[in-house]
């Protein structure tokens, strides 16, 4: 009999003005501290009080129910825990996926493309999103679902666009 570990994660939409409000802030947070950490590495951000995110990104972590509103919030559950995070946000040429981010402690178990997978189920149409061109493991997930490299709308250097129909 399967223990509760090697099941497969459970994707939902996350209710931000409820119970999952706190974790999907904090699971943001993570993924934009990482993120800054690394751009400071790369001489791409200036680094910040430790800890603290550049004001243009408080917001996300602060207060996601009101950052995403018309938005859709995809949460991963693991273990009967929140262990991932993606968003959905629609707009008028193409749904555009945001902070696909996985705790660490739990990745190789299918997380990621779990998410990614019901991020692209809901959406029709075009998809696109970016992401930055050190992260080579999520831009082979992303090749992997069919996502194409773009020319860049992006005027923030080194990252990669990509788009899939």
């Amino acid at each position: 009999m399967p223990t509760q570990s090697s099941q497969p994660p459970e994707i939902r939409i996350a209710v931000l003005d409820g119970p999952d409000g706190e974790v999907v802030g904090d699971l943001v947070r993570t993924y934009l501290l990482h993120t800054e950490h690394e751009k400071v590495e790369r001489g791409l951000a200036q680094p910040t009080e430790h800890g603290a995110l550049p004001s243009a990104y408080r917001g996300e972590a602060d207060d996601p129910a009101l950052a995403y509103a018309g938005s859709h919030v995809l949460v991963a559950e693991l273990d009967s825990r929140v262990v991932g995070v993606v968003v959905v946000k629609p707009g008028d040429e193409a749904t555009e996926l945001k902070r696909l981010w996985t705790d660490p402690g739990v990745r190789g178990r299918g997380v990621g493309s779990a998410l990614l997978e019901a991020a692209i189920a809901i959406t029709p149409g075009t998809i696109r999103l970016s992401v930055w061109d050190w992260r080579p493991d999520p831009i082979r997930l992303y090749e992997s679902r069919g996502f194409t490299r773009v020319p860049s709308w992006e005027a923030r250097e080194r990252l990669v666009c990509m788009e899939r129909s």
